[in-house]
């Protein structure tokens, strides 16, 4: 499909969309107090979520911007996009807009953007028709169309047993360096889906530009539009990062285009959230989370999902899974609030199976309502197998069961390799739904027959 070509299509705002106001000069006023990211002010009306300015002393540096993240009385709490270098006690604030937004459009398509709607890639960016909240637009529950179509994700343990619909929210578990990004990529390059919108929030500068480079590529970039906020970006600018990326999700989605929405991570962003809420006076409660981290990220993830008309997007968060089992209270968020989760095994990584998906605890909740009775029961046979073996696997390594004992345990032993073997895929490899449904049929059938 031609993207280029519905330029002018796509250009045009939808009618809920509110447009937001040009920035107007607003009086000056002095700085009260600074103390770590937070800056404080008096005698400034402004709402939360607001951008100001703050103003330097060396005349050669730029003002810094900043957000309105909390109030008490007369003072204003806010914290700055960037460095506050040359921001001193003589320095003053600035109301730059109540209501912060982004231009949306399709001159986003192909580029790589900051929080703020800056180039990040070189290039300039044209002007848009219209600037978006970056709250989006709401969508009432009751007026969601339901999921009623499978995603191609190209990758042959997702689309065979875990199948994705489109507008589905999936999470990515795992724990650090097992292969979060190589999968990302695997599902940015192969994924069958008109618009790609990439948030990487908190990742390093070098993986980042690597990501980009290798993992997309320039034929994934031309229809994706990628939001960068390194780690070394102040903490409103990696919450922002998030509200970014579904809002320019939402805005393709409301064109009628079936989007896939990759988030890396949802864990940074709680990481940021959790900066804002500490230093704004919130008290930390589970693992040092404030309560407003716990309340914000469902509203985040409630965001994706189908639409009130054709379009949908499919949002997949990659999770850091920090703590033991049951223990992170940021995986037990997102297993709460999305509809799956694909688990990735560090022992199947150390042993070179790639992507390293773990069939046992990943699931796809929406998959039967995409899928035929015949293909849900194939999956659920391949996913019980695999289980069964995996809570046998140390009678079975040390030479302590007795083949014939079980014989549902015995098939699971006999398509073992098999099934290993479905699962690795490399990274440039793309695996359809009917490729991998037919080997996933044939694994099964031969497990059956007892070969």
């Amino acid at each position: 499909m031609n993207l280029s070509s519905e330029a002018e299509q796509l250009s045009k705002p939808d009618r809920n969309w509110p447009q937001l106001s040009a920035p107007n000069p607003w009086e000056w006023v002095n700085i009260r107090h600074v103390a770590g990211h937070v800056v404080e002010c008096d005698g400034l009306k402004a709402p939360l979520g607001a951008m100001c300015e703050i103003e330097t002393d060396d005349p050669e540096a730029p003002n810094v911007s900043a957000e309105v993240v909390a109030f008490s009385d007369q003072t204003l709490k806010l914290i700055p996009f960037s460095d506050t270098v040359g921001v001193s006690r003589e320095s003053r604030i600035r109301l730059v807009n109540p209501r912060v937004g982004l231009p949306v459009g399709p001159h986003l398509l192909g580029r790589v953007i900051d929080p703020l709607g800056n180039s990040l890639d070189g290039k300039p960016l044209t002007h848009p028709r219209f600037v978006a909240n970056f709250f989006g637009r709401s969508i009432p529950a009751l007026n969601r169309q339901p999921v009623s179509k499978p995603l191609d994700v190209g990758v042959r343990a997702i689309n065979g047993v875990l199948t994705l619909a489109k507008g589905q929210r999936v999470g990515l578990i795992a724990g650090s360096g097992v292969g979060k990004s190589t999968l990302l990529g695997m599902m940015t390059r192969h994924t069958v889906a008109d618009v790609v919108v990439l948030a990487l929030i908190g990742e390093r500068g070098r993986e980042a530009g690597e990501f980009l480079a290798e993992s997309l590529g320039p034929e994934g970039l031309r229809k994706a539009v990628v939001i960068l906020a390194t780690s070394d970006c102040a903490s409103v600018m990696r919450r922002q990062a998030a509200e970014v990326a579904h809002l320019v999700a939402e805005y393709f989605r409301d064109q009628g285009k079936d989007v896939l929405l990759l988030c890396d991570s949802l864990t940074r962003i709680a990481h940021a959230q959790r900066e804002i809420g500490l230093a704004t006076g919130e008290p930390p409660t589970n693992k040092g989370y404030p309560p407003s981290v716990f309340s914000d990220l469902p509203k985040l993830i409630e965001r994706g999902g189908p639409g009130d008309g054709q379009g949908t997007i499919t949002s997949v968060y990659t999770v850091l899974s920090e703590h033991e089992e049951g223990m992170d209270p940021i995986v037990e968020v997102a297993r709460a609030s999305l509809d799956g989760q694909i688990m990735l095994s560090r022992e199947l990584a150390d042993t070179g199976v790639y992507p390293a998906i773990n069939l046992r605890g990943s699931i796809s909740r929406l998959a039967s309502k995409v899928l035929s009775a015949h293909e849900v029961k194939m999956a659920t046979d391949f996913r019980r197998l695999w289980s069964l073996y995996e809570s046998n696997r140390d009678l079975i390594m040390v030479g302590a069961y007795e083949q014939g004992t079980d014989p549902e345990l015995d098939r699971a032993i006999a398509i073992r390799p098999m099934m290993l073997e479905f699962l690795r895929q490399g990274a440039t490899e793309a695996c359809s739904m009917e490729q991998a449904t037919a080997a996933m049929a044939q694994i099964v059938a031969r497990g059956q027959h007892g070969h």
